[in-house]
C-alpha cells in the first residue's frame, strides 16, 4: 500500500496553513515531566512541523465552548519520528503538550499514522487542559482492502466533516480514524449515522481487541500446558472468549 499525504487529504485552504517548525525545547518545556520523556524527544523524534491552524478566520468553522471544554482551534501537525522512536509515547507527549485538540500525523518511514484526543479543562489545575478519554489512532493498514483506504483517504476532506463547530470538525475525524479501525475488522468502511451509533462502535471495538488480546496470551498458554485438566480448562476459557470476541464484532 503506497503511502499518502494525511494533510493533503484534509484539503485545507491556504490561509489555514501554516508549515512552521516546532522547537523540541517547547515540547520538552510543555509535555514532558520525566527524565525519560525528555529523552525520548531527543532522541526519537526528528522534527515537529505546525502544518495548519483550524479557526474560525481560517476555515469558516464556529468555536466550541461549554462548562467541560473550549475549542477555538484545532492544531494539525507533522511529527517526523527517528528509527526506533517510541512513537505511541511521543504522540502521547505531543498531544499533551498542545492545550488545543490536534491532529497529529506521525510518520516514521512507513504508512503514516493519523491520531486526535479530545481536551478538556483539568480539574486540578485552572486554565490547563488534558486528554479526555482515549487517544484515537489509525492502526496499522495490513488487513484492510484498497477499497477500504481509499474510502478512508477520500472521507478526511475537510468539507466532508461536521461543520457547525470546531468540536463537530475534529469528531468527524475521529469517527473517519475509528471507521478505518473497525474496517480492519470487518472488511468494510462505512461511517455511523449517529453520535450514539459512533460512540456503541467505538465500545464494540475496544471490547473486541481487549478480547482478542487475551485469547491470544491463552492460546499461547494452552500451548504451553502440559497437564491434561488443566489444558482443557483454559481451551474451555478461550471457547468462551471467541464466542466474546465474536459478539464483539457483530456490534461493530
Amino acid at each position: 500500500m503506497a503511502t499518502f499525504d494525511p494533510v493533503a487529504a484534509l484539503a485545507l485552504p491556504e490561509k489555514a496553513l501554516v508549515d512552521r517548525r516546532v522547537p523540541k525545547s517547547l515540547l520538552i518545556e510543555n509535555g514532558a515531566s520525566t527524565a525519560a520523556d525528555r529523552r525520548r524527544i531527543r532522541e526519537g523524534i526528528e522534527e515537529l512541523r505546525w502544518a495548519a491552524a483550524l479557526k474560525p478566520t481560517t476555515i469558516g468553522v464556529s468555536e466550541y465552548r461549554d462548562e467541560t471544554r473550549e475549542y477555538l482551534e484545532i492544531a494539525v501537525l507533522n511529527l517526523i519520528l527517528r528509527s526506533g522512536a517510541d512513537a505511541g509515547r511521543l504522540a502521547e507527549l505531543v498531544h499533551r503538550a498542545v492545550p488545543y485538540p490536534v491532529l497529529l500525523v506521525a510518520t516514521n518511514g512507513n504508512t503514516p499514522e493519523i491520531s486526535l484526543a479530545h481536551k478538556r479543562w483539568s480539574q486540578g489545575e485552572a486554565g490547563k487542559t488534558v486528554i479526555d478519554g482515549e487517544i484515537v489512532a489509525s492502526d496499522d493498514l495490513v488487513g484492510c482492502s484498497d477499497e477500504s483506504t481509499a474510502a478512508f483517504r477520500s472521507s478526511l476532506a475537510l468539507d466532508r466533516q461536521g461543520r457547525a463547530t470546531l468540536h463537530d470538525l475534529y469528531q468527524g475525524w475521529i469517527d473517519k480514524v475509528e471507521a478505518l479501525n473497525v474496517a480492519r475488522v470487518t472488511g468494510e468502511f462505512s461511517i455511523p449515522t449517529s453520535s450514539t451509533a459512533a460512540a456503541e462502535r467505538s465500545a464494540a471495538l475496544r471490547d473486541y481487541w481487549q478480547l482478542e488480546t487475551r485469547i491470544a496470551e491463552l492460546h499461547a498458554a494452552a500451548e504451553k500446558e502440559r497437564q491434561i485438566a488443566r489444558k482443557v480448562e483454559i481451551n474451555l476459557k478461550l471457547a468462551r472468549l471467541r464466542d466474546n470476541r465474536d459478539s464483539a464484532r457483530a456490534r461493530l
